[in-house]
């Protein structure tokens, strides 16, 4: 009997999960094995259970398109984050019917691809007997055991894209301007796009910032003859108070951040009176083709994942590091967010050419 494994693209779609998917499927078929996808993440899982096979057939042609094939959902029944990183256990009805579903499809493992929540999920699927290989996705890169995650140069690419757009009209106007990013808890997007879009001000959540600091390079820059300013804003970015932005409460699932550009701006042009805009970047950083870097992390995670089943090295999740494909086992990749250090050296690299982090 043919072997057959899963595969699943769960929580915040990304640039490269089809990269990823087609390597999976390659590489299975090398081996002469079936793989199953399992439609719109762990929903697929349960009734109605909804999957389709992959061969090389329905993989031609994808590696270039963002998205997935497969669909995928941050909500519903295996929401394993809540709050503000809060992490929750899975009913047991859930594990035992998503359990039943892949025995009786005969699914020897399965490939989970998704961020720190679904891979949370993932873990409990593994403790509670079910064969598990984790592949991290993510654009925030906030996952600590492996260097990089797919997706996150192609939303650094579209944050650069977005400030060499902003920067013609801000000079034209003599503005400020404020871009809001993704990133969560994490700063990797606001800095790694900051420097290399050229932003005077990068405002983070692993480095609080003071608003008059922030209104002080402004008026310093003006002094200079300077007469724009640019401003990245990780949406994660925390006021005095310490607390974050949020857009809305939500009833279950992680809270939803956001807002803190618009907040910035406000401050910026009441206390400055300089011309003011914010820009919130949102889901164009999650959306179009991915960049040639994320093809080919992708389609190395796929192609990795099926090795470790392969090795029965269930339990364990694709990691990066020194430029190889190796793999952590879960609870590692699980335990902590990967976080700017103020200590980094590309930290320092951005005050050195006179970034300021409103410190």
């Amino acid at each position: 009997m043919t072997k057959r494994i899963g595969v699943l693209t769960s929580g915040g779609d990304c640039p490269g999960l089809n990269a990823v998917l087609r390597g999976v499927v390659h590489a299975a078929t090398a081996r002469d094995w079936e793989t199953i996808g399992f439609l719109d993440g762990y929903e697929g899982l349960l009734s109605p259970v909804q999957y389709r096979i992959l061969d090389k057939r329905s993989t031609a042609g994808i590696m270039h398109l963002g998205g997935t094939i497969l669909g995928t959902t941050n909500k519903g029944r295996f929401v394993a984050k809540v709050g503000h990183g809060g992490k929750a256990l899975l009913p047991q009805d859930i594990i035992a019917e998503a359990q039943e579903t892949l025995e009786g499809l005969g699914v020897e493992a399965l490939i989970t691809i998704g961020g720190d929540g679904s891979l949370s999920t993932s873990l409990q699927l593994q403790e509670a007997g079910i064969n598990t290989i984790g592949v991290p996705k993510t654009i925030d890169n906030d996952i600590d055991a492996t260097s990089m995650t797919f997706g996150f140069d192609s939303a650094v690419t579209c944050v650069v894209d977005a400030l060499d757009r902003l920067h013609t009209t801000a000079k034209s106007h003599k503005r400020v301007m404020v871009l809001e990013v993704m990133g969560r808890y994490a700063g990797w997007i606001a800095l790694h796009g900051g420097l290399a879009g050229g932003a005077d001000i990068i405002l983070i959540p692993e480095i609080p910032f003071n608003l008059e600091n922030v209104f002080d390079v402004i008026r310093e820059r003006e002094a200079k003859g300077a007469q724009n300013t640019m401003v990245v804003c990780a949406e994660g970015a925390c006021l005095g108070d310490g607390d974050y932005v949020t857009k809305a409460k939500k009833a279950a699932g992680e809270a939803r951040l956001g807002g803190i550009g618009e907040v910035v701006a406000d401050a910026i042009a009441e206390n400055t009176g300089k011309d003011t805009r914010a820009v919130v970047l949102g889901h164009l950083q999650r959306g179009g083709n991915p960049t040639s870097l994320d093809r080919i992390l992708g389609t190395r995670f796929g192609v990795h994942a099926v090795d470790l089943i392969a090795e029965k090295k269930y339990g364990h999740m694709v990691s990066y590091q020194n430029y190889l494909a190796g793999d952590v086992p879960m609870e590692e990749a699980v335990s902590q967010l990967k976080l700017v250090s103020r200590e980094t050296q590309l930290v320092q690299t951005c005050r050195e050419v006179g970034i300021s982090f409103g410190d």
